[in-house]
């Protein structure tokens, strides 16, 4: 009897041991597919914003300065400037609210065009920032992205708690930044940047936890396919922010 009670408890060890490591291999597939999102989304975002910045910028020949083009005209100068600026945001809740009825191919092409608008929106950092300081911040981004969005992974601590306190920053920084621009404040902007920093810090390691919690390997290969592509925009948006508030505390301003 002692031996059935033995053998038994083997082969329900077995299978448990078996069942977890399907789960964890799923798991590390999923986390797989949402940092490649991520990383391609950010690929995209460069080669928009440098191509953008490219053809909307020439130099000045009389002076050797930066001067912009009819297509930088159109882009900076224009009216046309507010779409550049909102049609992020735009997409940002159209994939939100719309991901649900999308298959996932049109799910990864609306991804792909945000980052893209996103690029285009974000070229004007070329125009404020040498080079050399914005390639400098991103890899301290990336750095600092790579270290939080690890410990949201891997703790155990329950970061939830976290969700609330930090989307209350969010929305303060929001309201702040739209304060300053009326007053034109240095030291708000200053304290709307540190804040930030430390916002979109937390945010990264909790958004971490939490798209590893949306995990389910019960879920069929479109689901996993959305909940991925949702996680990868959470994690580019904290990435893209977090590079920003820093760009504004440690970017060098461009002379021309």
């Amino acid at each position: 009897m002692s031996d059935y009670d033995r053998n038994v408890a083997g082969r329900w060890n077995t299978t448990v041991a078996r069942s977890q490591a399907a789960i964890d291999q799923g798991l590390r597939s999923y986390m797989l597919s949402v940092y490649n999102y991520m990383a391609l989304g950010l690929a995209i975002t460069g080669a928009a914003a440098l191509g953008t910045f490219m053809m909307a910028v020439t130099t000045d020949p009389a002076t050797g300065r930066m001067a912009l083009t009819a297509v930088g005209q159109f882009l900076f100068q224009s009216p046309f400037r507010w779409v550049v600026m909102l049609a992020p945001l735009g997409a940002v809740f159209f994939l939100s609210f719309r991901v649900e009825r999308m298959s996932v191919p049109a799910a990864q092409l609306t991804f792909w065009l945000f980052a893209a608008i996103m690029g285009i929106s974000l070229s004007t950092i070329f125009l404020v920032y040498t080079h050399e300081s914005i390639v400098r911040v991103f890899f301290i981004t990336a750095a600092s992205f790579g270290a939080l969005s690890l410990y949201g992974y891997t703790t155990q601590r329950d970061l939830s708690g976290m969700g609330s306190f930090l989307m209350m920053g969010l929305f303060g920084i929001i309201i702040a930044s739209v304060v300053n621009i009326f007053l034109g404040s240095s030291m708000l902007q200053f304290i709307v940047s540190v804040v930030g920093v430390l916002v979109f810090a937390g945010l990264t390691a909790y958004d971490t936890q939490r798209i590893k919690e949306m995990y389910f390997a019960g879920d069929d290969a479109a689901v996993m396919g959305k909940k991925a592509i949702m996680g990868a925009l959470a994690l580019y948006l904290d990435f893209i922010n977090m590079f920003m508030m820093l760009l504004q505390l440690f970017g060098g301003r461009s002379q021309d």
